[in-house]
């Protein structure tokens, strides 16, 4: 036997639980920027902040959370004033276009073409670091802002390997070690028959690219009929909460409102499920990320020179 609670009570409810909800969020949101702001914290709030997307942005948050609040006034279900604002948050970036892979492989072909352009450089007669000054000044789009920080630390005085290790560092990826690695070897023992091996490496980082197209691709379809899903099932709802509100009565009582939350944390768990296993796994860098205070360090040694 359920028990059903009155309209007032229920809309009460689902204000009350929007607002907690809201009140949550905003101090998440603010406590995040803080962060940001901060020089000092410990571990674990650093941890935490580190965890939230960094597109929650504050007109995002407030949008949902009124968008929350509507839903829980209009359908006197606290349930859906929990659970509108963190579809809104959440299902953009699970359902949407994947903008971070797709960025991935624009860079990813870029430096195969900087590589290209050292190579066809170096092949000209011009020495190693007259080529990376060369090439940073017509660069690709996508590593316009690494590659222009690269030639201005040279030009100002740090020597080449220096400036590459940091330019690896800003990179952060696996592929630009294997680059920018090569460069700082023939930087430092003058190694011989670098343009050939630039080459190499340039079809090899084009190969790379090519494979995360076609897996980008055949992870668009699954996303699209997740989509389509969510979508259709999203549709349904509204339409039997406009247009045949008496359909979903028994939703108005306790049980109900724990059953609607059900359902809820099931969709989560399956969007969780399918994100994750859509998700690629980047390789091990093959140098890692040096410390800030070493390169401000050596960035120092080398002005002095």
């Amino acid at each position: 036997m359920t028990t059903g609670l009155g309209p007032g009570a229920l809309a009460g409810a689902a204000v009350a639980c929007g607002a907690m909800f809201g009140c949550g969020l905003v101090a998440i949101c603010r406590g995040t920027m803080r962060h940001a702001a901060r020089e000092k914290g410990t571990g674990l709030w650093r941890a935490l902040a580190e965890l939230l997307p960094a597109d929650w942005t504050t007109r995002r948050v407030v949008i949902a959370l009124t968008a929350g609040a509507v839903a829980g006034a209009l359908t006197r279900w606290p349930v859906a004033a929990v659970l509108t604002p963190v579809a809104m948050l959440t299902l953009p970036g699970l359902l949407g276009p994947d903008r971070q892979a797709a960025r991935r492989t624009r860079r990813m072909e870029a430096l195969a073409l900087w590589t290209e352009m050292l190579r066809d450089t170096l092949s000209a007669a011009a020495g190693l670091e007259q080529a990376v000054l060369t090439t940073a000044d017509i660069a690709p789009a996508p590593l316009e802002p690494e590659l222009r920080e690269l030639a201005a630390a040279v030009r100002a005085g740090r020597s080449l390997p220096t400036a590459l290790r940091a330019f690896a560092d800003e990179m952060d990826d696996p592929l630009a070690d294997v680059v920018v690695a090569a460069l700082v070897m023939a930087a430092e023992q003058q190694a011989s028959q670098l343009a050939p091996l630039l080459g190499e490496l340039a079809d090899s980082v084009r190969e790379q690219a090519a494979m995360r197209q076609r897996i980008d691709a055949g992870r668009a379809s699954v996303r699209t009929g997740v989509r389509v899903t969510v979508i259709t099932t999203l549709a349904m709802t509204v339409g039997l909460v406009v247009f045949n509100r008496a359909y979903l009565d028994p939703f108005d009582t306790l049980t109900g409102q724990a059953v609607l939350m059900a359902v809820g944390v099931l969709f989560a768990m399956s969007f969780t499920c399918l994100t994750v296993v859509g998700r690629i796994e980047e390789p091990v860098r093959l140098a890692p990320a040096a410390p800030v205070g070493r390169i401000e360090a050596s960035a120092e040694q080398g002005g002095a020179r």
